[in-house]
């Protein structure tokens, strides 16, 4: 079983009360990178920095689409188990992670 690090100083700030998504966000911020495998999956799966907002112009009418980050309620949680995965990767495996860097 997981142990849940809310207090970890590089944990994202938990929102005041408990959401739908709460469970899910403890979860993610449970989650302990103890192997190099799992590691650099993480480092590949998500991305460095927030995919950058658009205006697409389709049949003459220009459509916004925002930045990404904000559509995805549990961004924050992802980019720190990134974070730990690259901290894993550099502090304990001795790796050098700059191809994972924007």
């Amino acid at each position: 079983m997981a142990t849940f690090i809310h207090d970890h100083p590089l944990a994202p700030p938990q929102p005041p009360g408990i959401g739908l998504l709460t469970p899910l966000r403890r979860w993610i911020n449970g989650i302990e990178v103890t192997n190099r495998r799992f590691a650099h999956l993480i480092c590949r799966l998500i991305p460095c920095c927030c995919p950058f907002e658009r205006d697409l112009s389709l049949l003459g009418r220009t459509i916004h689409i925002p930045a990404l980050c904000k559509l995805n309620p549990v961004y924050d949680e992802l980019v720190g188990l990134r974070f730990r995965a690259l901290s894993y990767l550099a502090d304990r495996c001795g790796e050098d992670v700059t191809p994972y860097l924007c």
